[in-house]
């Protein structure tokens, strides 16, 4: 890997980490613990479609890694770490069938997997089968942020192919 790639996704990594710490101060609208936008996926997504696999996960390793020393919440972590390898596989696996003119429907899929992941982390944990009712409700709120997150990164990308950055 060049400097220049590199030194690209640090950027993405800061970029993805200042959505991160913006959406922290964002009061939740939704009385529902977990339940956000995931704007540091818009970054995530981009680097899905325009970066190899290993880049896009060393990518998404520092993001949440990072991102949880920032939010002062380590035990997050584990949750965020399940769902986004989830996540990420799902989407790299996606990326081969879904064409970039149809990445929210990848973004929605992967949105579905983090939720899963980040659900089977919670049940290995706590051992408590009651958090299953709250499956649907994190899953359908998933989704909508996925498809919100993924238009945003269908837009993106276009655009910033006129900077004809990798």
């Amino acid at each position: 890997m060049s400097i220049q790639r590199l030194a690209r996704l640090a950027v993405l990594t800061a970029v993805a980490l200042i959505l991160f710490v913006v959406e922290l101060q964002i009061p939740n609208p939704v009385p529902i613990p977990g339940v956000k936008l995931g704007l540091a996926n818009i970054v995530t997504i981009y680097a899905v479609y325009r970066y190899r696999a290993v880049e896009a996960a060393m990518l998404t390793a520092v993001r949440i890694t990072l991102g949880a020393v920032f939010a002062g919440n380590i035990m997050a972590l584990l949750y965020s770490a399940c769902g986004s390898l989830l996540c990420l596989t799902g989407m790299l696996l996606l990326k081969r069938i879904i064409d970039e003119k149809h990445i929210w429907l990848a973004s929605v899929c992967g949105a579905a997997l983090h939720n899963t992941g980040q659900m089977a982390a919670a049940l290995l944990v706590t051992q408590t089968p009651a958090l299953l009712w709250y499956f649907p409700f994190l899953l359908v709120s998933g989704c909508l942020a996925g498809l919100f997150t993924g238009l945003c990164a269908q837009l993106l990308l276009p655009r910033l192919e006129r900077f004809r950055l990798p």
